[in-house]
């Protein structure tokens, strides 16, 4: 019977080691030691800068929008015209009767070779006498039906190519869209992030800023000195004063900066292109020195930011994400130019 060995203690060198490494374990950083949260200031600093950023692909999102529907108006006309084409050559095939209709799709058999292979002459004769009576008819619809054909094939090819221009447009819309909800959904999980109380204090100081520089999306009616088209897009513009920013959107409920605009004078009955950059192109520029009320003004640059000069030094737009559409400074942000629609 052997005998038992104890397990041999372990040496005070390796209880130091240990020690040691355990030690310099603790002194690891671990999932519990959070980097420290940002300080509200830090996260309205960070909220406005995704909101800024946000702007400029809305507006590349709202052209390729634009883009869109034209391509769809235009494939679906094509397509209209293809069926109103298919529908003619099959009642142009009806018309031609039978007979007619084999020759085209076979083609002719010289007659002197009908003849030939006929085994009764009293047929073959009796044959072309009816194909002369009703040749002159249905060469002329073979012709009407040979040429529709070919505008035909043409057509298909032209809305196929179309079709294919709008998928990728769509992509390209989808890429941008995509864009500005992760800005936004940053900005929101970053607000969200913060207590009650802190948001609070960000709804707070923001109210102050607004009441400082004059800014308010409260109610209000256009009594200003425009007349004409101006009032008219100032009389809608003041209607929806206190209604949601929302990207993308040319109303009735919400608008973007570019939708206001351009539902601004639509109403009063002037066409505006959508983007921002397009309203700068299409309009006759002026010089900040001669602006009329209804002028629209431009901010940062020429495809940012956009609004309409209501007279006294203010302008009303609609300006971001988790804003309503309000009346606020020229010079509330960086004016850049003006154009007069």
């Amino acid at each position: 019977m052997g005998t038992h060995r104890r397990p041999k203690p372990p040496s005070r060198a390796r209880i130091a080691s240990v020690g040691l490494a355990a030690g310099a374990v603790s002194l690891l950083p671990t999932q519990s030691q959070a980097a420290p949260k940002p300080s509200v200031d830090e996260v309205r600093k960070q909220v406005e800068k995704l909101y800024e950023e946000a702007e400029g692909p809305t507006e590349e999102y709202n052209g390729i929008r634009a883009q869109q529907k034209k391509l769809q108006r235009t494939a679906d006309r094509a397509q209209d015209d293809l069926a109103r084409k298919q529908n003619e050559i099959n009642e142009l095939r009806a018309k031609m009767g039978p007979l007619a209709a084999a020759q085209y799709r076979t083609g002719s058999i010289d007659p002197s070779v009908q003849l030939f292979l006929s085994g009764d002459p009293e047929t073959y004769l009796e044959r072309a006498e009816v194909l002369a009576r009703t040749g002159d008819r249905q060469a002329g619809s073979m012709r009407a039906m040979q040429r529709l054909q070919r505008e035909l094939a043409q057509e298909r090819a032209a809305v196929t190519k179309r079709l294919k221009d709008l998928e990728e447009v769509r992509s390209q819309a989808a890429v941008k869209k995509k864009e500005v909800q992760g800005k936004l959904t940053r900005a929101r999980q970053l607000l969200n992030s913060l207590t009650a109380q802190q948001q609070t204090r960000i709804r707070q100081a923001e109210a102050r800023e607004d009441a400082a520089s004059g800014t308010s999306d409260t109610a209000a009616s256009y009594n200003g000195p425009a007349s004409g088209r101006a009032k008219a897009a100032l009389d809608f513009a003041y209607a929806q004063l206190g209604k949601p920013y929302e990207w993308g959107s040319t109303g009735p409920n919400s608008f973007d900066c570019s939708g206001l605009t351009g539902a601004s004078w639509r109403a009063a009955g002037v066409s505006l292109p959508r983007t921002v950059q397009e309203q700068y192109s299409s309009g006759r520029k002026v010089a900040r020195a001669d602006l009329q009320p209804g002028d629209v003004i431009y901010w940062y640059n020429s495809s940012q930011h956009n609004g309409l000069y209501v007279g006294d030094g203010k302008a009303i737009h609609a300006p971001r994400t988790g804003k309503n559409v309000e009346i606020t400074n020229l010079d509330a942000m960086p004016f850049y130019a003006a154009s007069r629609p």
